[in-house]
């Protein structure tokens, strides 16, 4: 199978498994609430880590401390400033739904992030394809959780079930895009920046949005759980990273 076809395939695998969340839509809506928080919890510690231990650590090869701070820093206030606007809109548009503002966020910042993705597993496949099939199931593996949480993170914003699962799968079809544009344009560009600029905005969500809705709990048992989640999906992230950079 030739590189580009691995490239196309692998896309639209990745961007199939956004359909994960279609597990929640079969589930009791009692089953499914009792979930959500610690799903969260999940999603908020594989967004961290996604950042500290594999966005970051990719972006600032190539760049200056300095400057990998600001792309960094560019990232986390862009995305206050575009929450502060959705806050804004919601609070004056007497037809705004009742979606919380981070659930757009959550698209936003998962588009991108696929995107970026796809960039980069297309990339490892150009150079090796055996590497770009390793390459893609720890992207994979990163995926599963991910998914589960934004969608999570989706019902619990307000969302029913079906029109989130929907958008989940729409915003997982940046990665084939960003693959396309890898194989297309191959090495003529830089991404460091707007990896950085990604991994600003998956840390403004994770510590702005979803940290608050899990830490603040008065059963010492649920705030466990809810903790464990959160250490699980930092831990998995970062035996990830070093399984990768073996």
């Amino acid at each position: 199978m030739n590189t580009l076809l691995w490239i196309i395939v692998g896309g639209l695998l990745m961007s199939a498994i956004a359909m994960i969340g279609g597990i929640s839509v079969i589930l009791p809506p009692a089953v499914l609430q009792r979930f959500l928080l610690p799903m969260v919890a999940l999603a908020a510690g594989t967004l961290l880590g996604g950042a500290f231990f594999h966005m970051v650590p990719e972006g600032i090869k190539t760049l200056v401390p300095l400057d990998a701070a600001v792309w960094l820093v560019a990232g986390f206030t862009t995305f206050l400033l575009v929450e502060q606007f959705l806050h804004w809109h919601h609070s004056h548009d007497s037809a705004a739904t009742d979606y919380e503002p981070m659930t757009y966020l959550v698209l936003l910042g998962d588009a991108l992030h696929n995107f970026l993705g796809g960039i980069g597993i297309a990339s490892t496949f150009l150079m090796d394809p055996k590497a770009g099939i390793t390459a893609w199931f720890a992207a994979a593996a990163h995926e599963v959780p991910q998914e589960l949480g934004d969608f999570a993170i989706l019902v619990h914003g307000g969302w029913n079930r079906w029109r989130a699962l929907l958008w989940n799968v729409i915003s997982a079809l940046t990665f084939p895009l960003g693959a396309l544009l890898a194989y297309l344009f191959s090495q003529r560009f830089s991404v460091s920046g707007l990896v950085l600029f990604g991994a600003g905005n998956f840390l403004y969500i994770a510590a702005s949005d979803l940290v608050p809705e899990i830490k603040a709990h008065p059963s010492l048992r649920v705030a466990a759980l809810h903790f464990g989640c959160f250490a699980l999906g930092l831990i998995s992230m970062l035996v990830l990273a070093y399984g990768f950079h073996k």
